[in-house]
Protein backbone atom coordinates (compact mmCIF):
# COMPACT_ATOMS: atom_id res chain seq x y z
CA UNK A 1 0.00 0.00 0.00
CA UNK A 2 3.00 2.32 1.04
CA UNK A 3 4.51 1.58 -2.52
CA UNK A 4 1.32 2.24 -4.51
CA UNK A 5 0.68 5.38 -2.65
CA UNK A 6 4.10 6.62 -3.59
CA UNK A 7 3.74 5.73 -6.53
CA UNK A 8 0.84 7.24 -7.32
CA UNK A 9 2.42 11.29 -5.58
CA UNK A 10 5.20 10.53 -7.64
CA UNK A 11 2.95 9.83 -11.32
CA UNK A 12 1.13 13.41 -10.53
CA UNK A 13 4.35 15.05 -9.68
CA UNK A 14 5.37 14.18 -13.54
CA UNK A 15 1.84 15.37 -15.26
CA UNK A 16 2.45 18.86 -13.11
CA UNK A 17 5.61 19.25 -14.24
CA UNK A 18 4.67 18.11 -17.78
CA UNK A 19 2.15 20.57 -18.02
CA UNK A 20 4.47 23.60 -17.00
CA UNK A 21 6.68 22.58 -19.69
CA UNK A 22 3.83 22.17 -22.47
CA UNK A 23 2.36 25.98 -21.03
CA UNK A 24 6.36 27.72 -21.05
CA UNK A 25 6.40 26.35 -25.08
CA UNK A 26 3.10 26.88 -26.07
CA UNK A 27 3.93 30.57 -26.86
CA UNK A 28 6.65 29.79 -29.53
CA UNK A 29 5.36 26.87 -30.78
CA UNK A 30 2.00 29.04 -31.99
CA UNK A 31 4.49 31.33 -33.89
CA UNK A 32 3.49 30.97 -37.47
CA UNK A 33 6.13 33.36 -38.71
CA UNK A 34 7.31 36.65 -37.83
CA UNK A 35 9.27 37.97 -34.30
CA UNK A 36 7.32 37.22 -31.03
CA UNK A 37 5.11 40.02 -30.14
CA UNK A 38 4.46 40.95 -33.49
CA UNK A 39 0.83 41.63 -35.13
CA UNK A 40 -0.95 40.05 -37.63
CA UNK A 41 1.06 39.09 -40.77
CA UNK A 42 4.03 39.68 -38.89
CA UNK A 43 4.48 43.27 -38.78
CA UNK A 44 5.89 45.18 -35.89
CA UNK A 45 4.10 46.57 -32.89
CA UNK A 46 3.73 50.49 -32.89
CA UNK A 47 3.98 52.45 -30.25
CA UNK A 48 1.91 55.31 -29.24
CA UNK A 49 3.26 58.44 -28.49
CA UNK A 50 2.86 62.57 -28.10
CA UNK A 51 4.19 64.94 -30.27
CA UNK A 52 5.37 68.30 -30.32
CA UNK A 53 6.98 70.46 -33.26
CA UNK A 54 10.24 72.05 -32.91
CA UNK A 55 9.83 75.87 -33.45
CA UNK A 56 12.11 78.92 -33.96
CA UNK A 57 11.86 81.83 -31.51
CA UNK A 58 13.04 84.92 -29.71
CA UNK A 59 14.11 83.29 -25.94
CA UNK A 60 14.64 85.63 -22.89
CA UNK A 61 17.30 84.96 -20.87
CA UNK A 62 16.29 85.86 -17.05
CA UNK A 63 18.64 85.87 -13.92
CA UNK A 64 16.39 84.66 -11.10
CA UNK A 65 16.55 85.70 -7.21
CA UNK A 66 14.61 86.31 -4.08
CA UNK A 67 13.85 90.21 -3.32
CA UNK A 68 12.56 91.69 -0.14
CA UNK A 69 10.15 94.69 -1.14
CA UNK A 70 10.86 97.80 1.07
CA UNK A 71 9.27 101.30 0.93
CA UNK A 72 10.95 104.25 -1.01
CA UNK A 73 10.92 106.04 1.82
CA UNK A 74 9.94 106.08 5.06
CA UNK A 75 9.75 108.38 7.71
CA UNK A 76 8.84 108.19 11.68
CA UNK A 77 7.07 111.45 12.13
CA UNK A 78 7.43 112.64 15.67
CA UNK A 79 6.80 115.89 17.68
CA UNK A 80 9.21 118.59 17.21
CA UNK A 81 7.99 120.52 20.50
CA UNK A 82 6.07 119.64 23.36
CA UNK A 83 2.24 120.05 24.51
CA UNK A 84 -0.84 118.95 24.08
CA UNK A 85 -1.81 116.74 21.10
CA UNK A 86 -5.78 118.52 20.82
CA UNK A 87 -6.26 117.63 16.93
CA UNK A 88 -5.55 114.18 14.92
CA UNK A 89 -6.50 115.05 11.04
CA UNK A 90 -5.85 111.65 9.52
CA UNK A 91 -7.13 108.14 8.92
CA UNK A 92 -4.88 105.34 9.21
CA UNK A 93 -4.18 103.94 5.89
CA UNK A 94 -5.07 107.35 4.33
CA UNK A 95 -2.57 108.59 1.61
CA UNK A 96 -1.76 112.39 2.05
CA UNK A 97 0.80 114.73 0.19
CA UNK A 98 3.68 116.19 1.42
CA UNK A 99 2.92 118.92 3.79
CA UNK A 100 -0.56 117.27 5.14
CA UNK A 101 -1.01 118.40 8.81
CA UNK A 102 -1.38 115.18 10.10
CA UNK A 103 -2.16 116.23 13.94
CA UNK A 104 -1.93 119.74 15.95
CA UNK A 105 -0.79 120.41 19.36
CA UNK A 106 -2.08 123.29 21.51
CA UNK A 107 -0.04 126.24 20.57
CA UNK A 108 -0.92 128.66 23.32
CA UNK A 109 2.37 128.70 24.88
CA UNK A 110 4.24 129.17 21.52
CA UNK A 111 2.11 131.87 20.21
CA UNK A 112 2.48 133.73 24.00
CA UNK A 113 6.51 133.49 22.50
CA UNK A 114 5.97 134.53 19.47
CA UNK A 115 4.18 137.57 20.26
CA UNK A 116 6.67 138.57 23.12
CA UNK A 117 9.12 138.33 20.59
CA UNK A 118 7.54 140.27 18.43
CA UNK A 119 6.81 143.37 21.24
CA UNK A 120 10.55 142.77 22.04
CA UNK A 121 11.38 143.90 18.88
CA UNK A 122 9.20 146.93 18.82
CA UNK A 123 10.25 147.79 21.59
CA UNK A 124 13.64 148.02 20.46
CA UNK A 125 12.87 149.49 17.50
CA UNK A 126 11.42 152.61 18.90
CA UNK A 127 14.39 152.86 21.42
CA UNK A 128 17.00 153.07 18.35
CA UNK A 129 14.54 155.43 16.45
CA UNK A 130 15.03 158.02 19.21
CA UNK A 131 18.45 157.43 19.61
CA UNK A 132 19.20 157.84 15.84
CA UNK A 133 17.50 161.50 16.49
CA UNK A 134 19.73 162.51 19.22
CA UNK A 135 22.57 161.37 17.55
CA UNK A 136 21.67 163.13 14.26
CA UNK A 137 21.47 166.21 17.43
CA UNK A 138 24.74 166.13 18.47
CA UNK A 139 26.17 165.68 15.48
CA UNK A 140 25.18 169.18 14.48
CA UNK A 141 26.12 170.40 17.50
CA UNK A 142 29.66 169.08 17.24
CA UNK A 143 29.92 170.92 13.87
CA UNK A 144 29.78 174.16 16.61
CA UNK A 145 31.55 172.88 19.07
CA UNK A 146 28.83 172.92 21.39
CA UNK A 147 29.26 169.29 22.40
CA UNK A 148 32.41 167.40 23.21
CA UNK A 149 33.64 164.49 20.55
CA UNK A 150 33.00 161.66 23.86
CA UNK A 151 29.36 162.63 23.94
CA UNK A 152 29.24 162.11 20.38
CA UNK A 153 30.94 159.00 20.29
CA UNK A 154 29.05 157.57 23.04
CA UNK A 155 25.68 158.33 21.17
CA UNK A 156 27.06 156.75 18.02
CA UNK A 157 27.85 153.27 20.02
CA UNK A 158 24.57 153.28 21.64
CA UNK A 159 23.02 153.44 18.18
CA UNK A 160 24.84 150.50 16.91
CA UNK A 161 24.30 148.45 20.02
CA UNK A 162 20.36 149.38 19.27
CA UNK A 163 21.20 148.06 15.72
CA UNK A 164 22.45 144.90 16.74
CA UNK A 165 19.77 144.53 19.26
CA UNK A 166 17.24 144.12 16.36
CA UNK A 167 18.79 142.17 15.17
CA UNK A 168 18.87 139.36 17.75
CA UNK A 169 15.34 140.47 18.24
CA UNK A 170 14.58 138.98 14.79
CA UNK A 171 16.32 135.95 15.29
CA UNK A 172 14.36 135.25 18.52
CA UNK A 173 11.00 136.24 16.20
CA UNK A 174 12.03 133.40 13.67
CA UNK A 175 12.73 131.28 16.22
CA UNK A 176 9.58 131.56 17.85
CA UNK A 177 7.76 131.75 14.32
CA UNK A 178 9.52 128.34 13.87
CA UNK A 179 8.63 126.84 17.19
CA UNK A 180 5.10 127.87 16.94
CA UNK A 181 4.93 126.09 13.32
CA UNK A 182 6.13 122.97 14.45
CA UNK A 183 3.12 122.47 16.69
CA UNK A 184 1.92 121.99 13.27
CA UNK A 185 2.53 118.03 12.64
CA UNK A 186 3.32 118.05 8.72
CA UNK A 187 3.74 115.18 6.20
CA UNK A 188 7.29 115.58 4.74
CA UNK A 189 7.00 112.99 2.49
CA UNK A 190 3.69 111.93 0.14
CA UNK A 191 2.81 108.69 1.36
CA UNK A 192 0.65 106.37 3.18
CA UNK A 193 -0.24 106.62 7.29
CA UNK A 194 0.20 103.55 9.46
CA UNK A 195 -1.25 102.56 12.55
CA UNK A 196 -1.61 105.93 14.82
CA UNK A 197 0.57 105.69 17.82
CA UNK A 198 -0.35 108.48 19.91
CA UNK A 199 -4.30 109.32 20.39
CA UNK A 200 -5.45 112.94 20.43
CA UNK A 201 -5.58 114.10 24.47
CA UNK A 202 -2.51 112.68 25.16
CA UNK A 203 0.64 114.76 26.05
CA UNK A 204 3.56 114.23 23.37
CA UNK A 205 7.27 115.20 23.62
CA UNK A 206 9.78 115.98 21.40
CA UNK A 207 12.13 113.66 23.24
CA UNK A 208 9.87 110.90 22.98
CA UNK A 209 11.05 107.92 20.72
CA UNK A 210 7.30 106.89 19.65
CA UNK A 211 6.09 108.34 16.70
CA UNK A 212 2.61 110.04 16.00
CA UNK A 213 2.21 108.09 13.05
CA UNK A 214 4.69 106.06 10.94
CA UNK A 215 4.49 107.43 7.25
CA UNK A 216 5.18 105.51 3.64
CA UNK A 217 6.16 106.10 -0.06
CA UNK A 218 4.76 102.77 -1.71
CA UNK A 219 4.84 104.63 -4.84
CA UNK A 220 6.93 103.90 -6.58
CA UNK A 221 8.68 101.62 -4.02
CA UNK A 222 11.87 99.22 -3.95
CA UNK A 223 12.77 95.71 -4.23
CA UNK A 224 16.38 94.24 -2.58
CA UNK A 225 17.47 91.14 -4.28
CA UNK A 226 20.71 89.11 -4.40
CA UNK A 227 22.88 87.21 -7.28
CA UNK A 228 25.74 85.54 -7.75
CA UNK A 229 29.09 87.64 -8.05
CA UNK A 230 29.65 85.49 -11.64
CA UNK A 231 27.35 87.52 -12.63
CA UNK A 232 28.47 90.73 -12.03
CA UNK A 233 29.89 91.77 -15.57
CA UNK A 234 26.41 90.75 -17.62
CA UNK A 235 25.15 92.86 -14.71
CA UNK A 236 27.44 96.34 -14.88
CA UNK A 237 27.74 95.24 -19.17
CA UNK A 238 24.11 95.60 -19.23
CA UNK A 239 23.56 98.23 -16.87
CA UNK A 240 25.72 100.65 -18.42
CA UNK A 241 23.81 100.77 -21.68
CA UNK A 242 20.30 101.25 -20.55
CA UNK A 243 18.55 100.24 -16.85
CA UNK A 244 18.13 96.38 -16.80
CA UNK A 245 14.43 95.82 -16.67
CA UNK A 246 13.14 93.34 -13.98
CA UNK A 247 9.65 91.62 -12.72
CA UNK A 248 8.32 91.03 -8.98
CA UNK A 249 6.80 87.42 -9.12
CA UNK A 250 3.98 86.46 -7.03
CA UNK A 251 4.35 82.47 -7.93
CA UNK A 252 4.36 82.56 -11.85
CA UNK A 253 2.20 86.02 -12.02
CA UNK A 254 3.87 89.04 -12.83
CA UNK A 255 3.35 91.60 -9.79
CA UNK A 256 5.17 94.51 -11.21
CA UNK A 257 7.69 95.47 -13.83
CA UNK A 258 10.42 97.76 -13.25
CA UNK A 259 14.30 98.48 -13.67
CA UNK A 260 17.48 98.36 -11.63
CA UNK A 261 18.73 101.55 -10.11
CA UNK A 262 21.60 100.53 -8.31
CA UNK A 263 24.14 97.66 -8.60
CA UNK A 264 25.81 97.53 -5.44
CA UNK A 265 29.51 98.64 -4.61
CA UNK A 266 31.08 95.58 -3.16
CA UNK A 267 30.47 91.61 -3.05
CA UNK A 268 29.52 90.34 -0.23
CA UNK A 269 32.39 87.91 0.99
CA UNK A 270 29.92 85.58 2.90
CA UNK A 271 27.99 85.25 0.52
CA UNK A 272 29.61 85.54 -2.97
CA UNK A 273 26.65 87.65 -3.86
CA UNK A 274 25.81 91.45 -4.86
CA UNK A 275 23.22 93.32 -3.57
CA UNK A 276 20.97 94.83 -6.28
CA UNK A 277 18.12 97.21 -6.03
CA UNK A 278 14.94 97.44 -8.40
CA UNK A 279 12.26 100.14 -8.73
CA UNK A 280 8.90 99.68 -9.67
CA UNK A 281 6.12 102.13 -9.96
CA UNK A 282 3.85 99.94 -8.06
CA UNK A 283 0.19 101.48 -9.54
CA UNK A 284 -1.81 98.94 -8.41
CA UNK A 285 -0.08 98.54 -4.73
CA UNK A 286 0.96 95.22 -5.52
CA UNK A 287 4.31 94.99 -3.82
CA UNK A 288 3.72 95.77 0.11
CA UNK A 289 6.91 96.95 2.19
CA UNK A 290 8.52 93.57 3.73
CA UNK A 291 6.90 91.05 1.29
CA UNK A 292 8.93 88.63 -0.33
CA UNK A 293 9.07 87.84 -4.13
CA UNK A 294 10.77 86.08 -6.77
CA UNK A 295 12.82 88.47 -9.07
CA UNK A 296 13.80 87.66 -12.70
CA UNK A 297 15.91 90.20 -14.59
CA UNK A 298 15.88 90.16 -17.68
CA UNK A 299 19.80 89.84 -19.02
CA UNK A 300 19.60 89.18 -22.69
CA UNK A 301 17.80 87.57 -25.49
CA UNK A 302 18.39 84.21 -27.51
CA UNK A 303 17.55 85.52 -31.10
CA UNK A 304 16.13 82.93 -33.52
CA UNK A 305 16.66 79.92 -31.46
CA UNK A 306 15.23 76.34 -32.02
CA UNK A 307 12.62 75.44 -28.67
CA UNK A 308 11.17 72.30 -27.90
CA UNK A 309 8.81 71.11 -24.70
CA UNK A 310 11.54 70.25 -21.80
CA UNK A 311 9.37 67.15 -21.48
CA UNK A 312 11.16 66.11 -24.88
CA UNK A 313 14.64 66.45 -23.12
CA UNK A 314 16.04 62.60 -22.58
CA UNK A 315 19.08 62.06 -20.45
CA UNK A 316 21.34 58.70 -21.59
CA UNK A 317 24.42 57.73 -19.76
CA UNK A 318 27.55 59.88 -19.71
CA UNK A 319 28.95 59.13 -23.14
CA UNK A 320 25.69 59.58 -24.39
CA UNK A 321 24.64 62.48 -22.85
CA UNK A 322 21.08 64.37 -23.88
CA UNK A 323 18.60 63.64 -26.85
CA UNK A 324 15.39 63.69 -28.33
CA UNK A 325 13.20 61.18 -30.17
CA UNK A 326 12.49 62.65 -33.54
CA UNK A 327 9.78 61.13 -35.83
CA UNK A 328 11.02 60.49 -39.40
CA UNK A 329 8.12 60.86 -42.30
CA UNK A 330 8.07 57.05 -41.80
CA UNK A 331 6.58 57.76 -38.83
CA UNK A 332 9.79 55.98 -37.22
CA UNK A 333 11.79 57.32 -34.19
CA UNK A 334 15.28 58.02 -34.70
CA UNK A 335 17.37 58.91 -31.10
CA UNK A 336 19.58 62.59 -32.06
CA UNK A 337 21.73 63.53 -29.46
CA UNK A 338 21.23 67.85 -28.82
CA UNK A 339 23.34 70.36 -27.57
CA UNK A 340 21.36 72.41 -25.25
CA UNK A 341 21.74 76.18 -24.56
CA UNK A 342 19.04 77.03 -21.92
CA UNK A 343 16.33 74.99 -20.10
CA UNK A 344 13.61 75.73 -17.60
CA UNK A 345 10.60 73.33 -16.50
CA UNK A 346 8.73 74.23 -19.74
CA UNK A 347 10.63 74.58 -22.41
CA UNK A 348 14.52 73.68 -23.86
CA UNK A 349 16.89 75.92 -25.90
CA UNK A 350 18.80 73.38 -28.72
CA UNK A 351 21.43 74.65 -30.57
CA UNK A 352 22.28 71.74 -32.43
CA UNK A 353 20.74 68.38 -33.17
CA UNK A 354 17.25 69.48 -34.05
CA UNK A 355 15.64 71.98 -37.00
CA UNK A 356 12.79 73.87 -36.75
CA UNK A 357 9.52 71.89 -38.51
CA UNK A 358 10.96 68.43 -36.92
CA UNK A 359 8.29 66.44 -34.82
CA UNK A 360 10.02 65.28 -31.42
CA UNK A 361 8.90 62.87 -28.85
CA UNK A 362 7.49 64.23 -25.61
CA UNK A 363 4.99 61.20 -24.00
CA UNK A 364 5.41 57.61 -24.70
CA UNK A 365 9.27 57.00 -24.10
CA UNK A 366 8.43 53.42 -23.12
CA UNK A 367 9.26 50.81 -25.71
CA UNK A 368 11.02 53.21 -28.13
CA UNK A 369 14.26 52.04 -29.52
CA UNK A 370 15.97 53.45 -32.23
CA UNK A 371 13.96 53.02 -35.58
CA UNK A 372 10.99 51.81 -34.08
CA UNK A 373 7.57 52.45 -36.23
CA UNK A 374 5.36 54.94 -33.79
CA UNK A 375 1.59 55.82 -33.88
CA UNK A 376 1.39 59.57 -33.46
CA UNK A 377 -1.71 59.75 -30.99
CA UNK A 378 -1.91 63.54 -30.59
CA UNK A 379 0.48 66.84 -30.92
CA UNK A 380 1.25 68.78 -28.07
CA UNK A 381 2.03 71.62 -30.58
CA UNK A 382 0.69 72.88 -33.42
CA UNK A 383 1.08 76.57 -33.56
CA UNK A 384 3.40 79.49 -32.38
CA UNK A 385 0.99 79.84 -29.51
CA UNK A 386 1.52 76.98 -28.14
CA UNK A 387 3.07 75.17 -24.92
CA UNK A 388 3.04 78.57 -22.76
CA UNK A 389 4.19 80.76 -25.32
CA UNK A 390 7.44 79.75 -26.58
CA UNK A 391 8.75 83.10 -27.88
CA UNK A 392 8.01 84.90 -24.74
CA UNK A 393 8.45 82.06 -22.28
CA UNK A 394 11.00 83.05 -19.38
CA UNK A 395 14.00 80.69 -19.56
CA UNK A 396 16.35 80.90 -16.23
CA UNK A 397 20.19 81.69 -16.89
CA UNK A 398 20.73 78.97 -13.30
CA UNK A 399 19.25 76.01 -15.35
CA UNK A 400 21.96 74.96 -17.75
CA UNK A 401 22.02 72.43 -20.54
CA UNK A 402 24.72 70.07 -18.61
CA UNK A 403 23.43 66.33 -17.45
CA UNK A 404 22.73 66.70 -13.96
CA UNK A 405 24.49 63.67 -11.98
CA UNK A 406 22.11 61.05 -11.04
CA UNK A 407 19.09 62.25 -13.50
CA UNK A 408 17.41 59.29 -15.52
CA UNK A 409 15.54 59.60 -18.72
CA UNK A 410 11.88 60.30 -18.41
CA UNK A 411 9.25 57.62 -19.15
CA UNK A 412 5.74 57.07 -19.06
Amino acid sequence: MIFKRRAGIFGIALLVIGAVVAVYHMPASGQKGGKRGAGPGGAEKRVPVLVATAKSADVPVYLDGVGTVRALNTVNVRAKVDGELINISFREGQDVQKGYVLAKIDPVNYQAAYDQAVAKKAQDEAQLANARLDLERYMRLAASNAVNEQKLDTQKALVKQLEAQIQMDQAAIDNARATLSYTDVIAPISGRTGIRHVDEGNMVKASEAAPVVILTQLQPISVFFNLPQQNLPELNKGQSEAPLPVDALGGKTVLDSGKVVVIDNQVDQTTGTVKVKGEFPNANLQLWPGQFVNVRLLIDTLRNVIVVPTAAIQRGPVDVGTFVYVVREDDTVTARRVLLAQQDDVQSVITRGVAADERVVTTGFRGLTEGKPVTVSGEVCKGLDCWPTVARAPVSKYARSQPRLGQTSRST
